[in-house]
């Protein structure tokens, strides 16, 4: 459990640290690297308790934008995230939609290359020997 912890908070910051290179706006003292570590834990704990919440509050504008006012979330998140961590800087909402999306995308696909990640994608083949015939259940697979 404490791996899983760790290894999913590294991969946070480095999706911040990522982001705070490719984004104008979104910055942190670099003489001071543990605003970047402090900053993805409160990030992380933000989306884990905080974001359920606003989810559920908006729920009507995520279904009506088919669930990309989850980005405004995570966007406002993340400013806010900027606004209590000292040394660790966002400086208006557009860098903060910005890093947000690039945050996910990292986190998205440095999860899913570790194995951390909870969507996983399997291809089970059928016996072999056993033709796929149709709709009989013998041919491949995908788990989602």
């Amino acid at each position: 459990m404490a791996v899983v912890f760790l290894q999913r908070w590294v991969i946070s910051t480095l999706a911040v640290l990522v982001a705070t290179h490719i984004v104008p706006g979104i910055h942190y003292d670099k003489g001071d690297i543990t605003s970047l570590f402090v900053a993805s834990l409160l990030f992380g704990i933000l989306i884990a308790f905080l974001r359920p919440l606003l989810f559920l509050l908006t729920l009507p504008l995520v279904v009506v934008t088919l669930g990309l006012f989850v980005l405004i979330i995570n966007a406002g998140l993340l400013y806010l995230v900027g606004s209590l961590v000292k040394g660790f800087y966002v400086d208006g909402f557009w860098p903060a939609f910005w890093g947000a999306l690039v945050i996910s995308i990292v986190s998205l696909v440095l999860n899913t290359l570790t194995g951390t990640g909870e969507g996983r994608v399997r291809v089970r083949r059928s016996a072999p020997g056993n033709k796929p015939t149709g709709g009989d259940g013998n041919g491949p697979v995908i788990d989602v």
